[in-house]
Formats: C-alpha cells, sequence, structure tokens
C-alpha cells in the first residue's frame, strides 16, 4: 500500500482528529508559525497535498483565492462537506490540475512526507507557479523522524539508532483524548528536500526550525520538544 492509499485509509480518524479544536499542535501553535513564512495573497494560491481542508479554509478567510489539491477521495469529500464554496479537486500533487504559470503562490503544510514522489511534486510545482512565485512548506523535521526520545522525561537522551541518511517509510499511532490516528510518513534526509528543490529550479529564500513555545507544552516533561525542532518551514523562489 502506499503512502496515498495509507491516508485514504485514515481519512475518517483524521478528519475526526483535525477538527477536534486544540487536539494537535495545528491550532495551538504550529498554523500560526508557518504564516509568518507566507507573503501576503496575491492572486491564486495552491494548497498542495489540502486533506480535510482547515488550513485552505484558514487561507480562504485570511483572502487568499485558493485551490486545494488531494489525492484522496475522502478528504476532498470532507473539505467540500465543510465548505462547499471552496475550490477543492482530487488529483495526484505530480500532476497538478492547473495550467502552466497559473499561481503565485504554492503552500505543501505537512504533506510532502506524507507523498511518496516528492521530487516530482516539487517539478510540478515549478511548473504551475509563475516566475516570481513561492512555494511555502512544512515537514516533519528529519532529526524528529529519524529518532525518539528514549522516554518520556524532559532531560531524556534523544537517539537516532538507525540511519538518517537513508530514506525509510515509518508509521506512528497515537492516541489522545479517546482518539486513535496512525500517520503514515517517509523519512527523508534534508538533503533529499533540498535536492529535490534545486533539481525542480527553486532558489531558497528562508529556512525555520520552529521549537514548541511555551505555551504549546502540555506537561513538564513535554519540555524535551523544546530542545529539538518538530518541524521545517522552507519558503523557495521560482526564478
Amino acid at each position: 500500500m502506499d503512502l496515498a492509499d495509507s491516508w485514504e485509509a485514515q481519512a475518517r480518524q483524521w478528519t475526526e482528529w483535525a477538527r477536534r479544536p486544540g487536539h494537535d499542535s495545528y491550532g495551538r501553535y504550529h498554523r500560526d508559525q508557518f504564516l509568518r513564512l507566507l507573503p501576503l495573497p496575491g492572486w491564486r494560491t495552491v494548497d498542495v497535498g489540502c486533506g480535510e481542508g482547515r488550513l485552505t479554509r484558514h487561507l480562504k478567510g485570511l483572502g487568499h483565492h485558493i485551490v486545494g489539491i488531494d489525492s484522496s477521495p475522502s478528504m476532498i469529500a470532507a473539505a467540500r462537506e465543510a465548505d462547499p464554496s471552496m475550490d477543492v479537486r482530487i488529483a495526484d500533487a505530480a500532476a497538478l490540475p492547473l495550467d502552466d504559470a497559473s499561481a503565485d503562490l504554492a503552500v505543501a503544510f505537512m504533506s510532502l512526507h506524507d507523498i511518496d514522489a516528492m521530487p516530482a511534486v516539487l517539478r510540478d510545482v515549478a511548473r504551475v507557479l509563475e516566475p516570481g512565485g513561492r512555494l511555502c512548506f512544512a515537514i516533519v523535521h528529519p532529526i524528529n523522524s529519524a529518532g525518539r526520545f528514549e522516554r518520556p522525561a524532559a532531560d531524556a537522551p534523544f537517539v537516532i539508532a538507525g540511519d538518517y541518511l537513508r530514506p525509510f517509510r515509518y508509521a506512528d499511532t497515537v492516541e489522545r483524548d479517546g482518539l486513535a490516528m496512525t500517520f503514515h510518513s517517509q523519512h527523508r534526509p534534508i538533503e533529499a528536500y533540498f535536492r529535490a528543490l534545486e533539481a525542480a529550479g527553486f532558489l531558497v529564500e528562508a529556512l525555520r526550525e520552529p521549537g514548541v513555545p511555551d505555551h504549546g507544552l502540555s506537561s513538564d516533561a513535554s519540555r524535551r520538544w523544546q530542545r529539538l525542532p518538530l518541524f521545517l518551514h522552507v519558503r523557495a523562489l521560482r526564478p
């Protein structure tokens, strides 16, 4: 089963997870950290891997003329149900149903590490962006996906027991407040993303490694997550 099929199988669980207020880092702090990287709304924004549409809806509310793309029929159905006026489409992110140079901004919030053909996606994003357009993306930080804390304590050692440089697929099942969700993803070293950006013709403008702010901590033990970045944010220019 590829990553797209794995996420389609989890669509119901993800929709419930994503729409419970304050349930994950998105609403508590991560969305706002990511928004600081984005330019002001332009004439067309593409949300690549929009899922059930929570960021798509938020960007629309901020004035973005936005189209959401996801390969999961169930996710797109959920996005349409939440906002029937929103333009969301079922499509492979490596074959976007958009004309060349038809957008000035693309966002990929927590989706590129959940896609098998990441380099092909970046090439097609470059195709649909006009010259001077920008891609902004957030991923699980490759340090985070490569290792684990040995125990749930503020001073616990973080250990990379395997091979950081070798891509590998992984699945994390998380249970919280009566909801269970399995996250299917692909670990890649940072170089893999930057080589793909380079091959697609992008120039990196900004890189951020946001930590967990104090208000995002759920316990003293969770302070361990302030010692390394959970996420990697990048803004890149299509010349």
